[in-house]
Protein backbone atom coordinates (compact mmCIF):
# COMPACT_ATOMS: atom_id res chain seq x y z
CA UNK A 1 0.00 0.00 0.00
CA UNK A 2 1.10 3.54 -0.67
CA UNK A 3 1.48 5.82 2.31
CA UNK A 4 -1.47 7.92 3.53
CA UNK A 5 -1.05 11.45 4.85
CA UNK A 6 -3.88 13.44 6.41
CA UNK A 7 -6.33 10.82 5.13
CA UNK A 8 -5.13 11.12 1.52
CA UNK A 9 -3.10 8.79 -0.64
CA UNK A 10 0.42 10.09 -1.08
CA UNK A 11 2.11 10.94 -4.36
CA UNK A 12 5.89 10.61 -4.36
CA UNK A 13 7.29 11.80 -7.68
CA UNK A 14 10.47 10.34 -9.17
CA UNK A 15 13.12 8.93 -6.91
CA UNK A 16 14.13 10.36 -3.53
CA UNK A 17 16.73 13.11 -3.59
CA UNK A 18 17.37 15.75 -6.19
CA UNK A 19 14.91 14.33 -8.71
CA UNK A 20 11.99 14.50 -6.26
CA UNK A 21 12.97 18.03 -5.22
CA UNK A 22 13.06 19.13 -8.86
CA UNK A 23 9.74 17.50 -9.77
CA UNK A 24 8.00 18.89 -6.68
CA UNK A 25 9.31 22.36 -7.54
CA UNK A 26 7.84 22.03 -11.04
CA UNK A 27 4.47 21.12 -9.50
CA UNK A 28 4.56 24.03 -7.06
CA UNK A 29 5.51 26.42 -9.91
CA UNK A 30 2.51 25.19 -11.91
CA UNK A 31 4.67 23.83 -14.73
CA UNK A 32 4.04 20.13 -13.95
CA UNK A 33 0.36 19.17 -14.01
CA UNK A 34 0.63 15.49 -14.94
CA UNK A 35 2.54 12.31 -14.23
CA UNK A 36 2.68 8.78 -15.59
CA UNK A 37 2.85 5.51 -13.66
CA UNK A 38 3.14 1.86 -14.55
CA UNK A 39 0.01 -0.27 -14.16
CA UNK A 40 2.22 -3.03 -12.73
CA UNK A 41 3.05 -0.80 -9.74
CA UNK A 42 -0.62 -0.60 -8.80
CA UNK A 43 -0.87 -4.40 -8.80
CA UNK A 44 2.36 -4.77 -6.80
CA UNK A 45 1.12 -2.32 -4.17
CA UNK A 46 -2.49 -3.59 -4.18
CA UNK A 47 -3.69 -0.07 -5.03
CA UNK A 48 -6.65 1.04 -7.10
CA UNK A 49 -6.25 3.75 -9.70
CA UNK A 50 -6.65 7.37 -8.76
CA UNK A 51 -9.99 8.91 -9.75
CA UNK A 52 -11.13 12.33 -10.90
CA UNK A 53 -11.69 14.56 -7.88
CA UNK A 54 -9.46 12.53 -5.56
CA UNK A 55 -7.11 14.57 -3.42
CA UNK A 56 -3.49 13.44 -3.07
CA UNK A 57 -0.76 14.56 -0.68
CA UNK A 58 2.39 15.47 -2.61
CA UNK A 59 5.31 14.34 -0.45
CA UNK A 60 8.81 15.72 -0.01
CA UNK A 61 11.90 13.58 0.45
CA UNK A 62 11.30 13.41 4.19
CA UNK A 63 7.68 12.25 3.82
CA UNK A 64 6.02 15.57 4.63
CA UNK A 65 3.14 16.89 2.53
CA UNK A 66 4.23 19.93 0.50
CA UNK A 67 0.92 20.33 -1.35
CA UNK A 68 -2.52 18.90 -1.84
CA UNK A 69 -3.33 17.94 -5.42
CA UNK A 70 -6.70 17.23 -6.99
CA UNK A 71 -6.82 14.65 -9.78
CA UNK A 72 -8.44 16.13 -12.90
CA UNK A 73 -8.20 13.07 -15.15
CA UNK A 74 -6.99 9.48 -15.22
CA UNK A 75 -6.36 7.58 -18.45
CA UNK A 76 -5.02 4.08 -19.04
CA UNK A 77 -3.17 3.31 -22.27
CA UNK A 78 -0.04 1.64 -23.58
CA UNK A 79 3.29 3.44 -23.28
CA UNK A 80 3.35 3.98 -27.05
CA UNK A 81 -0.10 5.61 -26.94
CA UNK A 82 0.68 8.33 -24.38
CA UNK A 83 -0.33 11.54 -26.18
CA UNK A 84 1.95 14.53 -26.56
CA UNK A 85 -0.51 16.71 -24.63
CA UNK A 86 -0.01 14.54 -21.55
CA UNK A 87 3.77 14.29 -21.99
CA UNK A 88 4.02 18.09 -22.36
CA UNK A 89 1.87 18.56 -19.22
CA UNK A 90 4.47 16.63 -17.23
CA UNK A 91 6.46 19.87 -17.52
CA UNK A 92 9.90 18.30 -17.38
CA UNK A 93 11.31 20.10 -20.42
CA UNK A 94 10.86 17.38 -23.03
CA UNK A 95 10.74 18.93 -26.49
CA UNK A 96 8.93 16.09 -28.26
CA UNK A 97 7.05 12.90 -27.57
CA UNK A 98 10.10 10.89 -28.65
CA UNK A 99 12.25 12.82 -26.14
CA UNK A 100 9.67 12.13 -23.40
CA UNK A 101 9.66 8.41 -24.27
CA UNK A 102 13.46 8.21 -24.19
CA UNK A 103 13.69 9.90 -20.78
CA UNK A 104 10.92 7.74 -19.29
CA UNK A 105 12.31 4.50 -20.71
CA UNK A 106 15.70 5.36 -19.18
CA UNK A 107 14.09 6.16 -15.80
CA UNK A 108 12.16 2.89 -15.63
CA UNK A 109 15.13 0.89 -16.96
CA UNK A 110 17.26 2.37 -14.16
CA UNK A 111 14.53 1.32 -11.69
CA UNK A 112 14.73 -2.26 -13.00
CA UNK A 113 11.42 -2.20 -14.89
CA UNK A 114 12.09 -2.02 -18.63
CA UNK A 115 9.22 -0.49 -20.61
CA UNK A 116 8.05 -1.70 -24.02
CA UNK A 117 5.63 0.02 -26.40
CA UNK A 118 2.79 -2.19 -25.16
CA UNK A 119 3.50 -1.69 -21.43
CA UNK A 120 0.29 -0.48 -19.72
CA UNK A 121 0.60 2.93 -18.07
CA UNK A 122 -1.64 5.32 -16.16
CA UNK A 123 -1.68 9.00 -17.17
CA UNK A 124 -2.75 11.25 -14.30
CA UNK A 125 -3.46 14.96 -14.59
CA UNK A 126 -3.82 17.14 -11.49
CA UNK A 127 -3.96 20.65 -10.13
CA UNK A 128 -2.58 22.14 -6.93
CA UNK A 129 -5.38 23.04 -4.51
CA UNK A 130 -3.26 23.89 -1.45
CA UNK A 131 0.41 24.41 -0.62
CA UNK A 132 1.59 23.30 2.81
Amino acid sequence: MWPRVDGMRALELGTPGGMRDRLNSLVLEGRKTATTGLMAEYAEEAEGLEYTGERLALLSNDGRAVATLEVTSVTRCSFADVPWEHARAEGEGDTSLEDWRTVHRRFWDDEGTPVEDDTPVVCIAFRVVAVA
